[in-house]
Protein backbone atom coordinates (compact mmCIF):
# COMPACT_ATOMS: atom_id res chain seq x y z
CA UNK A 1 0.00 0.00 0.00
CA UNK A 2 1.81 3.50 -1.12
CA UNK A 3 -0.44 6.84 0.55
CA UNK A 4 -0.20 9.97 -0.37
CA UNK A 5 -1.45 12.60 2.96
CA UNK A 6 -2.46 16.46 1.68
CA UNK A 7 -2.40 18.63 5.21
CA UNK A 8 -3.12 22.23 4.87
CA UNK A 9 -2.27 25.07 6.54
CA UNK A 10 -2.43 28.83 7.28
CA UNK A 11 -6.26 29.31 6.42
CA UNK A 12 -9.20 26.51 5.61
CA UNK A 13 -10.43 26.71 2.20
CA UNK A 14 -7.25 27.02 0.26
CA UNK A 15 -8.39 23.86 -2.10
CA UNK A 16 -6.56 21.04 -0.47
CA UNK A 17 -10.00 19.40 -2.46
CA UNK A 18 -8.64 20.15 -5.73
CA UNK A 19 -5.10 19.80 -4.66
CA UNK A 20 -5.91 16.54 -3.81
CA UNK A 21 -8.26 15.47 -6.85
CA UNK A 22 -5.23 17.15 -9.26
CA UNK A 23 -2.99 14.74 -7.46
CA UNK A 24 -4.54 11.61 -8.32
CA UNK A 25 -5.38 12.92 -12.02
CA UNK A 26 -1.32 13.05 -12.61
CA UNK A 27 -1.21 9.16 -11.25
CA UNK A 28 -3.97 7.89 -12.82
CA UNK A 29 -2.58 9.80 -16.32
CA UNK A 30 0.60 7.49 -15.63
CA UNK A 31 -1.29 4.66 -15.21
CA UNK A 32 -1.21 4.34 -11.90
CA UNK A 33 -4.91 2.75 -10.22
CA UNK A 34 -6.24 5.08 -6.72
CA UNK A 35 -8.63 6.03 -4.46
CA UNK A 36 -9.79 8.89 -2.42
CA UNK A 37 -10.07 9.08 1.67
CA UNK A 38 -10.85 12.71 2.80
CA UNK A 39 -11.22 12.85 6.49
CA UNK A 40 -13.06 15.45 8.25
CA UNK A 41 -12.30 16.24 11.87
CA UNK A 42 -15.80 17.48 12.61
CA UNK A 43 -17.66 15.20 15.28
CA UNK A 44 -20.54 14.95 12.60
CA UNK A 45 -20.86 11.30 11.86
CA UNK A 46 -21.99 13.12 8.05
CA UNK A 47 -22.86 16.48 6.05
CA UNK A 48 -26.59 15.23 5.55
CA UNK A 49 -27.60 17.49 8.21
CA UNK A 50 -25.27 20.36 7.62
CA UNK A 51 -26.34 23.95 6.68
CA UNK A 52 -25.03 24.60 3.20
CA UNK A 53 -24.38 28.24 4.41
CA UNK A 54 -21.83 26.30 6.26
CA UNK A 55 -20.18 23.34 4.40
CA UNK A 56 -21.47 23.79 1.00
CA UNK A 57 -23.88 21.32 -0.72
CA UNK A 58 -24.32 17.91 0.33
CA UNK A 59 -22.47 15.60 -2.31
CA UNK A 60 -24.47 11.90 -2.40
CA UNK A 61 -22.60 9.26 -3.54
CA UNK A 62 -24.34 5.75 -4.71
CA UNK A 63 -24.44 3.88 -1.93
CA UNK A 64 -26.54 7.09 -0.19
CA UNK A 65 -23.58 8.50 1.84
CA UNK A 66 -24.06 12.49 2.46
CA UNK A 67 -20.61 13.38 2.19
CA UNK A 68 -18.51 16.82 1.80
CA UNK A 69 -18.38 18.58 -1.35
CA UNK A 70 -14.62 17.60 -1.85
CA UNK A 71 -16.16 13.59 -2.42
CA UNK A 72 -18.01 15.49 -5.74
CA UNK A 73 -14.71 17.06 -6.73
CA UNK A 74 -12.52 13.65 -6.50
CA UNK A 75 -15.22 11.82 -8.56
CA UNK A 76 -14.91 14.03 -11.30
CA UNK A 77 -11.33 14.64 -11.50
CA UNK A 78 -10.58 10.43 -11.29
CA UNK A 79 -13.61 9.33 -13.18
CA UNK A 80 -14.51 7.06 -10.92
CA UNK A 81 -17.29 6.41 -8.32
CA UNK A 82 -16.52 6.04 -4.49
CA UNK A 83 -18.05 4.62 -1.25
CA UNK A 84 -19.49 5.94 2.20
CA UNK A 85 -16.13 4.25 3.59
CA UNK A 86 -14.33 6.90 1.17
CA UNK A 87 -15.62 10.18 4.00
CA UNK A 88 -14.35 9.57 7.29
CA UNK A 89 -15.41 11.59 10.14
CA UNK A 90 -14.76 12.20 13.93
CA UNK A 91 -18.40 10.63 14.73
CA UNK A 92 -17.75 7.83 12.58
CA UNK A 93 -14.06 7.38 14.16
CA UNK A 94 -15.92 7.38 17.69
CA UNK A 95 -19.04 5.85 17.28
CA UNK A 96 -16.61 2.94 16.04
CA UNK A 97 -14.57 3.09 18.94
CA UNK A 98 -17.21 3.18 21.31
CA UNK A 99 -19.68 0.43 19.70
CA UNK A 100 -16.42 -2.01 19.70
CA UNK A 101 -16.00 -1.16 23.61
CA UNK A 102 -19.05 -2.10 24.56
CA UNK A 103 -19.02 -5.36 22.67
CA UNK A 104 -15.95 -6.19 24.41
CA UNK A 105 -13.44 -5.93 21.52
CA UNK A 106 -10.79 -4.40 24.29
CA UNK A 107 -10.93 -6.81 26.45
CA UNK A 108 -11.31 -4.37 29.23
CA UNK A 109 -8.40 -2.08 28.21
CA UNK A 110 -8.62 1.70 29.26
CA UNK A 111 -9.76 3.28 25.73
CA UNK A 112 -7.84 5.88 24.65
CA UNK A 113 -6.89 8.24 21.62
CA UNK A 114 -3.79 6.52 21.72
CA UNK A 115 -3.67 3.38 20.61
CA UNK A 116 -7.45 2.56 19.74
CA UNK A 117 -8.53 6.25 18.32
CA UNK A 118 -5.41 6.24 16.06
CA UNK A 119 -5.84 2.87 14.97
CA UNK A 120 -9.25 3.24 14.50
CA UNK A 121 -8.50 5.41 11.52
CA UNK A 122 -5.41 3.76 10.40
CA UNK A 123 -7.91 0.80 9.77
CA UNK A 124 -10.54 2.81 8.01
CA UNK A 125 -7.05 4.00 5.81
CA UNK A 126 -5.89 0.15 5.36
CA UNK A 127 -9.53 -0.61 4.64
CA UNK A 128 -10.66 1.73 1.58
CA UNK A 129 -6.80 1.15 -0.09
CA UNK A 130 -7.04 -2.91 0.06
CA UNK A 131 -11.50 -2.70 -0.81
CA UNK A 132 -10.21 0.00 -3.55
CA UNK A 133 -7.34 -2.76 -4.99
CA UNK A 134 -5.40 0.54 -5.71
CA UNK A 135 -1.79 1.42 -5.79
CA UNK A 136 -2.06 4.36 -4.32
CA UNK A 137 -4.90 5.83 -1.61
CA UNK A 138 -5.08 9.52 -1.18
CA UNK A 139 -6.13 11.49 2.32
CA UNK A 140 -7.09 14.61 2.16
CA UNK A 141 -7.39 15.79 5.91
CA UNK A 142 -9.02 18.73 6.23
CA UNK A 143 -9.13 21.45 8.57
CA UNK A 144 -5.81 23.01 9.64
CA UNK A 145 -2.86 21.79 10.82
CA UNK A 146 -3.11 22.83 14.92
CA UNK A 147 -6.82 22.74 14.61
CA UNK A 148 -7.53 20.15 18.10
CA UNK A 149 -9.85 18.30 15.93
CA UNK A 150 -7.01 17.02 13.32
CA UNK A 151 -4.46 16.05 15.76
CA UNK A 152 -5.16 12.69 16.30
CA UNK A 153 -5.73 11.97 12.62
CA UNK A 154 -2.52 13.19 11.98
CA UNK A 155 -0.93 11.04 14.73
CA UNK A 156 -2.65 8.35 12.80
CA UNK A 157 -1.01 8.89 9.88
CA UNK A 158 2.20 9.50 11.35
CA UNK A 159 2.06 6.10 12.76
CA UNK A 160 0.96 4.87 9.53
CA UNK A 161 4.41 6.33 7.87
CA UNK A 162 6.28 4.65 10.83
CA UNK A 163 4.91 1.16 9.94
CA UNK A 164 4.44 1.21 6.05
CA UNK A 165 8.54 2.11 6.25
CA UNK A 166 10.66 4.24 3.58
CA UNK A 167 8.84 4.79 0.16
CA UNK A 168 5.39 3.93 1.04
CA UNK A 169 3.75 7.40 2.10
CA UNK A 170 4.76 10.77 1.35
CA UNK A 171 3.06 14.27 2.87
CA UNK A 172 2.08 17.04 0.69
CA UNK A 173 1.36 20.01 2.70
CA UNK A 174 -1.30 23.11 1.05
CA UNK A 175 -0.32 26.67 2.67
CA UNK A 176 -1.02 30.09 2.11
CA UNK A 177 1.53 32.43 0.19
CA UNK A 178 -0.19 36.15 0.60
CA UNK A 179 0.89 39.31 -1.12
CA UNK A 180 0.73 41.76 1.09
CA UNK A 181 1.43 45.69 1.04
CA UNK A 182 2.08 48.56 -1.88
CA UNK A 183 4.62 46.73 -3.32
CA UNK A 184 2.92 43.39 -3.49
CA UNK A 185 5.19 41.41 -1.57
CA UNK A 186 4.87 38.09 -1.07
CA UNK A 187 4.98 36.84 2.54
CA UNK A 188 6.45 33.31 3.41
CA UNK A 189 6.27 33.46 7.18
CA UNK A 190 2.55 32.04 7.32
CA UNK A 191 4.20 29.00 5.69
CA UNK A 192 7.15 28.53 7.74
CA UNK A 193 4.72 28.73 10.87
CA UNK A 194 2.62 26.07 9.33
CA UNK A 195 5.52 23.40 8.40
CA UNK A 196 6.68 24.26 11.93
CA UNK A 197 3.35 23.26 13.29
CA UNK A 198 3.48 20.20 11.30
CA UNK A 199 7.11 18.90 12.16
CA UNK A 200 6.19 19.56 16.37
CA UNK A 201 4.10 16.86 15.94
CA UNK A 202 7.07 14.32 14.03
CA UNK A 203 5.71 14.79 9.70
CA UNK A 204 8.06 16.32 7.65
CA UNK A 205 6.24 17.21 4.53
CA UNK A 206 7.91 15.89 1.14
CA UNK A 207 6.26 18.66 -1.03
CA UNK A 208 4.47 22.01 -0.66
CA UNK A 209 2.09 23.54 -2.46
CA UNK A 210 1.98 26.93 -2.17
CA UNK A 211 -1.05 28.90 -2.92
CA UNK A 212 -2.07 32.66 -3.77
CA UNK A 213 -2.89 35.24 -6.13
CA UNK A 214 -0.53 34.90 -8.99
CA UNK A 215 2.96 32.51 -9.72
CA UNK A 216 5.56 32.47 -7.01
CA UNK A 217 9.29 33.69 -7.85
CA UNK A 218 12.32 31.78 -7.97
CA UNK A 219 13.73 33.79 -4.94
CA UNK A 220 10.49 33.27 -3.03
CA UNK A 221 10.50 29.78 -3.45
CA UNK A 222 14.00 29.44 -2.76
CA UNK A 223 13.27 30.75 1.10
CA UNK A 224 10.41 28.49 1.20
CA UNK A 225 12.68 25.36 0.79
CA UNK A 226 15.13 26.84 3.02
CA UNK A 227 13.53 27.93 5.90
CA UNK A 228 10.90 24.82 5.45
CA UNK A 229 13.09 22.33 4.54
CA UNK A 230 12.17 20.66 1.68
CA UNK A 231 14.02 20.38 -1.43
CA UNK A 232 13.93 23.46 -4.33
CA UNK A 233 12.05 21.27 -6.75
CA UNK A 234 9.47 20.35 -4.06
CA UNK A 235 7.98 23.70 -3.72
CA UNK A 236 5.71 24.17 -6.37
CA UNK A 237 3.36 27.03 -6.83
CA UNK A 238 -0.32 27.10 -7.94
CA UNK A 239 -1.90 30.55 -8.07
CA UNK A 240 -5.52 31.31 -8.66
CA UNK A 241 -6.73 29.48 -12.01
CA UNK A 242 -9.86 30.33 -13.85
CA UNK A 243 -10.86 26.19 -13.93
CA UNK A 244 -10.30 24.00 -11.02
CA UNK A 245 -9.79 21.45 -14.04
CA UNK A 246 -6.35 23.71 -15.14
CA UNK A 247 -4.89 22.67 -11.75
CA UNK A 248 -3.49 18.83 -13.02
CA UNK A 249 -1.22 20.31 -15.78
CA UNK A 250 -0.15 23.26 -13.31
CA UNK A 251 0.85 20.70 -11.28
CA UNK A 252 2.19 18.54 -14.45
CA UNK A 253 4.19 21.41 -16.03
CA UNK A 254 6.18 21.83 -12.71
CA UNK A 255 7.01 18.30 -12.59
CA UNK A 256 4.48 17.16 -9.72
CA UNK A 257 4.19 13.56 -11.47
CA UNK A 258 7.97 12.89 -12.04
CA UNK A 259 7.93 13.70 -8.04
CA UNK A 260 5.29 11.89 -6.62
CA UNK A 261 6.89 8.88 -8.89
CA UNK A 262 9.89 8.74 -6.79
CA UNK A 263 8.83 10.24 -3.44
CA UNK A 264 6.23 6.65 -3.77
CA UNK A 265 8.87 4.67 -5.97
CA UNK A 266 6.70 4.03 -8.80
CA UNK A 267 6.91 3.77 -12.54
CA UNK A 268 7.12 7.45 -13.94
CA UNK A 269 5.40 6.51 -17.54
CA UNK A 270 4.91 9.38 -19.79
CA UNK A 271 1.26 11.00 -18.92
CA UNK A 272 -1.53 10.60 -20.99
CA UNK A 273 -3.41 14.03 -21.12
CA UNK A 274 -5.29 13.93 -24.73
CA UNK A 275 -8.55 14.24 -23.39
CA UNK A 276 -8.29 16.34 -20.64
CA UNK A 277 -6.64 19.09 -22.92
CA UNK A 278 -9.31 18.56 -25.76
CA UNK A 279 -12.04 19.37 -22.90
CA UNK A 280 -9.67 22.55 -21.26
CA UNK A 281 -9.25 23.40 -25.08
CA UNK A 282 -12.70 23.25 -26.07
CA UNK A 283 -13.81 25.19 -22.98
CA UNK A 284 -11.17 28.04 -23.43
CA UNK A 285 -12.51 29.01 -26.89
CA UNK A 286 -15.99 28.92 -25.92
CA UNK A 287 -17.90 31.58 -27.81
CA UNK A 288 -20.90 32.56 -28.08
CA UNK A 289 -22.61 32.40 -24.61
CA UNK A 290 -26.35 32.24 -23.21
CA UNK A 291 -27.75 32.81 -20.22
CA UNK A 292 -28.79 30.32 -17.47
CA UNK A 293 -31.04 31.54 -14.67
CA UNK A 294 -30.49 29.83 -11.19
CA UNK A 295 -32.96 30.22 -8.83
CA UNK A 296 -32.54 28.97 -5.61
CA UNK A 297 -32.46 30.22 -1.91
CA UNK A 298 -28.98 29.76 -0.70
CA UNK A 299 -27.25 32.26 -3.79
CA UNK A 300 -24.92 34.29 -1.41
CA UNK A 301 -22.58 30.81 -1.33
CA UNK A 302 -22.17 29.27 -4.52
CA UNK A 303 -20.63 26.18 -3.16
CA UNK A 304 -24.05 25.37 -2.44
CA UNK A 305 -24.97 24.60 -5.82
CA UNK A 306 -21.02 23.10 -6.65
CA UNK A 307 -22.38 20.00 -8.97
CA UNK A 308 -24.43 22.12 -10.97
CA UNK A 309 -22.11 24.96 -11.61
CA UNK A 310 -19.83 22.02 -12.71
CA UNK A 311 -21.97 20.22 -14.67
CA UNK A 312 -22.18 23.86 -16.65
CA UNK A 313 -18.49 23.95 -17.08
CA UNK A 314 -18.58 20.03 -18.22
CA UNK A 315 -21.17 21.00 -20.81
CA UNK A 316 -19.22 24.12 -21.95
CA UNK A 317 -15.89 22.12 -22.55
CA UNK A 318 -18.15 19.47 -24.78
CA UNK A 319 -20.09 21.77 -27.10
CA UNK A 320 -17.84 25.20 -27.32
CA UNK A 321 -21.12 27.03 -26.30
CA UNK A 322 -20.09 29.82 -22.87
CA UNK A 323 -22.34 29.33 -20.51
CA UNK A 324 -23.30 32.09 -17.93
CA UNK A 325 -25.02 31.64 -14.73
CA UNK A 326 -27.14 34.40 -13.29
CA UNK A 327 -28.03 34.35 -10.15
CA UNK A 328 -31.21 34.73 -8.55
CA UNK A 329 -32.22 34.46 -4.74
CA UNK A 330 -36.05 32.98 -4.67
CA UNK A 331 -36.96 35.30 -1.75
CA UNK A 332 -36.36 38.04 -3.66
CA UNK A 333 -38.90 37.44 -6.58
CA UNK A 334 -41.76 38.29 -5.35
CA UNK A 335 -40.34 41.50 -3.72
CA UNK A 336 -38.78 43.02 -7.09
CA UNK A 337 -40.99 43.04 -10.30
CA UNK A 338 -37.62 43.84 -12.39
CA UNK A 339 -36.12 40.51 -11.43
CA UNK A 340 -39.03 38.86 -13.40
CA UNK A 341 -38.79 40.98 -16.18
CA UNK A 342 -35.28 39.83 -16.24
CA UNK A 343 -36.20 36.14 -16.45
CA UNK A 344 -38.54 36.65 -19.21
CA UNK A 345 -35.31 37.90 -21.03
CA UNK A 346 -33.53 34.51 -20.07
CA UNK A 347 -32.08 32.15 -22.21
CA UNK A 348 -32.49 28.87 -19.63
CA UNK A 349 -33.84 28.43 -16.50
CA UNK A 350 -32.64 25.62 -13.75
CA UNK A 351 -34.39 25.20 -9.92
CA UNK A 352 -32.56 22.92 -8.16
CA UNK A 353 -33.17 20.94 -4.85
CA UNK A 354 -33.37 22.42 -1.21
CA UNK A 355 -36.02 22.29 1.69
CA UNK A 356 -38.30 24.19 3.61
CA UNK A 357 -40.87 27.12 2.70
CA UNK A 358 -38.41 29.87 2.85
CA UNK A 359 -38.05 31.23 -1.10
CA UNK A 360 -40.09 28.45 -2.33
CA UNK A 361 -42.93 31.29 -3.92
CA UNK A 362 -40.13 32.88 -5.81
CA UNK A 363 -39.69 29.64 -7.08
CA UNK A 364 -42.55 29.14 -8.33
CA UNK A 365 -43.48 32.95 -9.95
CA UNK A 366 -39.90 31.89 -11.87
CA UNK A 367 -41.13 28.28 -13.40
CA UNK A 368 -44.55 30.27 -14.28
CA UNK A 369 -42.28 32.41 -16.17
CA UNK A 370 -40.63 29.38 -18.12
CA UNK A 371 -43.43 27.28 -18.73
CA UNK A 372 -45.62 30.28 -20.01
CA UNK A 373 -42.89 31.91 -21.77
CA UNK A 374 -41.83 29.09 -23.42
CA UNK A 375 -38.18 29.03 -21.77
CA UNK A 376 -36.57 25.61 -21.78
CA UNK A 377 -36.59 24.47 -17.50
CA UNK A 378 -35.04 22.05 -15.82
CA UNK A 379 -36.56 21.41 -12.66
CA UNK A 380 -34.17 18.85 -9.82
CA UNK A 381 -35.58 17.51 -6.90
CA UNK A 382 -37.48 20.49 -5.20
CA UNK A 383 -37.54 22.26 -9.00
CA UNK A 384 -39.05 19.35 -10.15
CA UNK A 385 -41.76 19.05 -7.03
CA UNK A 386 -42.69 22.96 -7.30
CA UNK A 387 -43.01 22.36 -11.35
CA UNK A 388 -45.99 20.26 -10.45
CA UNK A 389 -47.59 22.74 -7.65
CA UNK A 390 -47.06 25.82 -10.45
CA UNK A 391 -48.93 23.43 -12.61
CA UNK A 392 -51.43 22.25 -10.93
CA UNK A 393 -52.13 25.86 -9.29
CA UNK A 394 -51.84 27.65 -12.65
CA UNK A 395 -53.12 25.43 -14.75
CA UNK A 396 -55.80 22.95 -12.68
CA UNK A 397 -56.84 26.41 -10.83
CA UNK A 398 -55.90 24.63 -7.52
CA UNK A 399 -54.92 28.09 -5.81
CA UNK A 400 -53.95 26.28 -2.47
CA UNK A 401 -52.28 23.54 -4.27
CA UNK A 402 -48.33 23.00 -2.23
CA UNK A 403 -46.52 20.16 -0.49
CA UNK A 404 -46.72 18.83 2.60
CA UNK A 405 -43.63 20.15 3.46
CA UNK A 406 -44.55 23.93 3.42
CA UNK A 407 -48.46 23.28 4.35
CA UNK A 408 -49.50 19.69 5.74
CA UNK A 409 -53.16 21.16 6.20
CA UNK A 410 -53.39 21.73 2.19
CA UNK A 411 -56.50 20.66 0.97
CA UNK A 412 -54.46 19.90 -2.50
CA UNK A 413 -51.19 18.13 -1.23
CA UNK A 414 -50.10 17.76 -4.81
CA UNK A 415 -46.32 16.61 -3.22
CA UNK A 416 -46.66 14.71 -0.14
CA UNK A 417 -44.83 12.86 2.53
CA UNK A 418 -42.73 9.57 1.07
CA UNK A 419 -44.77 6.59 2.90
CA UNK A 420 -41.80 5.31 4.76
CA UNK A 421 -40.92 8.53 6.21
CA UNK A 422 -44.28 8.96 8.29
CA UNK A 423 -43.17 8.93 11.98
CA UNK A 424 -39.63 9.31 11.84
CA UNK A 425 -37.86 11.24 14.09
CA UNK A 426 -34.11 11.17 13.22
CA UNK A 427 -33.18 13.37 10.46
CA UNK A 428 -29.20 12.03 10.02
CA UNK A 429 -29.17 9.52 6.65
CA UNK A 430 -32.72 8.73 6.61
CA UNK A 431 -34.27 10.20 3.20
CA UNK A 432 -34.65 7.97 0.19
CA UNK A 433 -30.90 8.34 -0.76
CA UNK A 434 -28.43 7.33 -3.32
CA UNK A 435 -28.50 5.29 -6.66
CA UNK A 436 -31.67 3.86 -7.81
CA UNK A 437 -33.17 2.76 -10.91
CA UNK A 438 -35.39 4.78 -13.32
CA UNK A 439 -37.29 3.52 -16.11
CA UNK A 440 -38.41 5.97 -18.73
CA UNK A 441 -41.35 6.17 -21.23
CA UNK A 442 -39.95 4.93 -24.74
CA UNK A 443 -39.53 7.78 -27.24
CA UNK A 444 -40.41 10.13 -24.68
CA UNK A 445 -38.01 13.49 -24.01
CA UNK A 446 -35.71 12.35 -20.96
CA UNK A 447 -35.54 8.58 -22.91
CA UNK A 448 -33.97 10.53 -26.45
CA UNK A 449 -31.69 12.92 -24.60
CA UNK A 450 -30.75 9.65 -22.24
CA UNK A 451 -30.39 7.17 -25.56
CA UNK A 452 -32.25 4.06 -23.39
CA UNK A 453 -35.00 3.68 -21.48
CA UNK A 454 -33.70 3.07 -18.03
CA UNK A 455 -30.96 4.67 -16.27
CA UNK A 456 -29.29 4.96 -12.47
CA UNK A 457 -29.54 8.09 -10.61
CA UNK A 458 -28.63 9.16 -7.41
CA UNK A 459 -31.50 10.83 -5.17
CA UNK A 460 -32.18 12.92 -1.62
CA UNK A 461 -35.78 13.72 -1.23
CA UNK A 462 -38.56 12.62 1.55
CA UNK A 463 -41.44 14.05 -0.30
CA UNK A 464 -42.59 12.88 -3.55
CA UNK A 465 -45.47 13.60 -6.62
CA UNK A 466 -48.97 12.79 -5.04
CA UNK A 467 -50.41 9.97 -7.60
CA UNK A 468 -53.87 11.12 -7.28
CA UNK A 469 -53.46 13.98 -8.91
CA UNK A 470 -51.71 12.39 -12.01
CA UNK A 471 -54.33 11.74 -14.13
CA UNK A 472 -55.44 15.51 -14.18
CA UNK A 473 -51.63 16.77 -14.88
CA UNK A 474 -51.79 14.20 -17.90
CA UNK A 475 -54.98 15.38 -19.24
CA UNK A 476 -53.68 18.74 -19.39
CA UNK A 477 -50.36 18.06 -21.35
CA UNK A 478 -47.61 17.44 -18.14
CA UNK A 479 -46.65 13.96 -18.35
CA UNK A 480 -44.79 11.62 -16.31
CA UNK A 481 -42.15 9.96 -18.24
CA UNK A 482 -39.87 8.46 -15.54
CA UNK A 483 -41.23 6.05 -12.91
CA UNK A 484 -39.03 4.24 -10.01
CA UNK A 485 -39.43 0.70 -9.74
CA UNK A 486 -42.37 0.94 -7.37
CA UNK A 487 -44.26 3.60 -9.17
CA UNK A 488 -42.92 6.54 -7.69
CA UNK A 489 -42.75 9.53 -10.22
CA UNK A 490 -39.24 10.44 -11.49
CA UNK A 491 -39.85 12.44 -14.48
CA UNK A 492 -42.26 15.20 -16.03
CA UNK A 493 -42.30 16.46 -19.21
CA UNK A 494 -44.37 19.77 -20.81
CA UNK A 495 -46.31 18.72 -23.97
CA UNK A 496 -46.00 21.90 -26.65
CA UNK A 497 -42.99 23.50 -24.49
CA UNK A 498 -39.55 23.46 -26.58
CA UNK A 499 -37.80 22.45 -23.56
CA UNK A 500 -39.97 21.63 -19.71
CA UNK A 501 -38.44 18.51 -17.98
CA UNK A 502 -38.41 17.95 -13.95
CA UNK A 503 -36.70 15.02 -12.36
CA UNK A 504 -36.85 13.82 -8.78
CA UNK A 505 -33.40 12.78 -8.72
CA UNK A 506 -30.00 14.25 -8.65
CA UNK A 507 -28.63 14.63 -12.47
CA UNK A 508 -25.71 16.59 -11.27
CA UNK A 509 -24.11 14.61 -9.36
CA UNK A 510 -23.03 12.23 -11.69
CA UNK A 511 -22.16 14.61 -14.70
CA UNK A 512 -17.69 14.58 -15.73
CA UNK A 513 -15.55 17.01 -17.58
CA UNK A 514 -14.99 14.21 -20.29
CA UNK A 515 -18.82 12.89 -19.59
CA UNK A 516 -21.20 15.89 -19.15
CA UNK A 517 -24.63 14.52 -17.94
CA UNK A 518 -26.80 14.84 -21.13
CA UNK A 519 -29.62 16.61 -19.50
CA UNK A 520 -27.67 19.63 -18.92
CA UNK A 521 -25.85 19.58 -22.60
CA UNK A 522 -30.14 19.49 -23.64
CA UNK A 523 -30.64 22.45 -21.47
CA UNK A 524 -27.62 24.35 -23.00
CA UNK A 525 -28.82 23.23 -26.35
CA UNK A 526 -32.28 24.25 -26.39
CA UNK A 527 -30.86 27.87 -24.48
CA UNK A 528 -28.95 27.91 -27.69
CA UNK A 529 -31.61 26.81 -30.09
CA UNK A 530 -33.73 29.71 -28.38
CA UNK A 531 -31.10 32.25 -28.85
CA UNK A 532 -30.25 30.95 -32.12
CA UNK A 533 -26.88 30.13 -31.16
CA UNK A 534 -25.10 27.17 -33.39
CA UNK A 535 -24.56 24.17 -31.31
CA UNK A 536 -22.82 20.96 -32.90
CA UNK A 537 -25.59 18.22 -34.07
CA UNK A 538 -23.11 15.46 -31.79
CA UNK A 539 -25.17 13.66 -29.20
CA UNK A 540 -23.60 13.64 -25.68
CA UNK A 541 -22.03 11.11 -24.26
CA UNK A 542 -23.91 8.80 -21.83
CA UNK A 543 -23.28 8.89 -18.38
CA UNK A 544 -23.11 5.46 -16.56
Amino acid sequence: MKVLVVSGGVISGLGKGITTSSLGRLLKARGVSVTILKIDPYLNVDAGTMNPYQHGEVFVLDDGTEADLDLGNYERFLGQSLSGSHNLTTGKIYRSVIEKKRRGDYLGNTVQIIPHVTGEIKRAVRDVAEAAGAEVVLVEVGGTVGDIESMPFLEALRELSYELGEGAMAFVHTTLVPVVGPVGEAKTKPTQHSVRELRAIGIRPNMIIARGPAPLTADIKAKISLFCDVPPEAVISVADQPLIYEVPLVLEAQGVGSLLARLLRLPDRPPDYAAWKEFLGTHRRASPSVEIAMVGKYTELKDAYLSHIEAFHHVQGHLGIGVNLRWYDSEDIPKNPTLEARLRRTDAMLVPGGFGARGVEGKIRAIGIARAESIPYLGICYGFQMAAVEFARDVLGLSAATSTEIDPATPDPVVSLLEEQKGRENLGGTMRLGAQRVNLVPDSLVARLYGRTEIWERHRHRYELNPAYLERFRARGLAVTGSAVDGRVEAIELAGHPFFLGVQFHPEFLSRPEAPHPLYVALVRAAAAKKEVAAPAAPPPAVA
